[in-house]
């Protein structure tokens, strides 16, 4: 998630964290590592990943070779959805990032990762940023949703309930899986722009995978740094943005907030279980799932 809370805004950014994206500065490495990068995950999500994530690949015309210019990016996704991207430094406060998703606009790193970089980088590069998020604000519906999240965000901010709503967020346009034509596919954009996720959210034995509940789901801690060991499982993205319009956030925050964290891959009562894990991974057994 774009976000982090103390930060110095860069004396070349705008009031808004906003920069030029300046596609010139990138560099033929830079396009060629995009490229890879871009292959490799084409040819493996098909039957993978959601319909309307690989609609919006299409749409939006991401096969074209080169780290996309943001210009013409934008004007093809407002025409779609009427969201633009922006370019920023890197991470952005929390007020900043709720501004944007609340205008349509999704803010984007303007880096990419290094050549042996390529399975794992911890801040958010234009791949992650692109590749992962935007194809999917080209659909109307999951448009809608992220415009309401980030509403949501600015309101969270006067309840100090930003690390639930961050759950939420986390678990859907992260590392949401969604149910379609009866299959399990994946969506969330930290798992379609990874080569490793990508396979371990779907196939792999070790992780649970639950139905989701914005209840459980805002109680559910999470892991920055390793594969995910509960994917939740929306049913559809009418449901997930129904879910979120028409919650009442503010007495769920003060109900949470009677609750204990529900730990990393803890199942609890009333959880609908898809996939029972056998949590191997998370045990250390295995060191890599690529």
């Amino acid at each position: 998630m774009h976000m982090k809370k103390a930060m110095q805004r860069p004396v070349d950014a705008a009031s808004d964290w906003t920069i030029p994206q300046n596609w010139s500065h990138f560099s033929e490495q830079d396009h060629v590592t995009w490229d890879r990068l871009f292959a490799r995950q084409c040819k493996l999500l098909p039957g993978r990943a959601s319909e309307a994530f690989l609609r919006g690949l299409d749409v939006l015309h991401l096969a074209r070779p080169g780290i996309p210019d943001f210009e013409e990016l934008s004007e093809r996704l407002m025409r779609a959805t009427g969201w633009q991207v922006v370019a920023v430094p890197g991470l952005v406060p929390d007020d900043v990032f709720f501004e944007h998703l609340a205008n349509r606009r999704f803010v984007s790193g303007n880096f990419i990762r290094r050549p042996d970089q390529l399975d794992y980088l911890q801040e958010p590069d234009v791949f992650h940023d692109v590749f992962g998020h935007v194809p999917l604000l080209a659909d109307p519906v999951f448009a809608d949703y992220m415009q309401a999240y980030g509403r949501g965000g600015l309101r969270s901010l006067k309840y100090g309930a930003l690390h639930r709503l961050s759950r939420l967020y986390w678990y859907t346009v992260e590392f949401g899986l969604v149910q379609e034509k009866g299959a399990l596919r994946i969506y969330g954009a930290g798992i379609v722009s990874s080569h490793g996720e990508s396979i371990f959210a779907l196939d792999d034995p070790s992780p649970n995978r639950i139905m989701f509940d914005l209840k459980r789901v805002m109680r559910t801690a999470y892991s920055i740094d390793d594969y995910q060991q509960n994917y939740f499982i929306l049913p559809s993205f009418d449901e997930l943005l129904r879910v979120t319009v028409e919650s009442d956030f503010a007495p769920l925050y003060a109900e949470l907030d009677g609750l204990p964290d529900i730990h990393i891959a803890q199942i609890t009562e009333g959880d609908e279980v898809i996939t029972l894990g056998s949590q191997v991974y998370a045990t250390g057994k295995i060191a890599s799932a690529d």
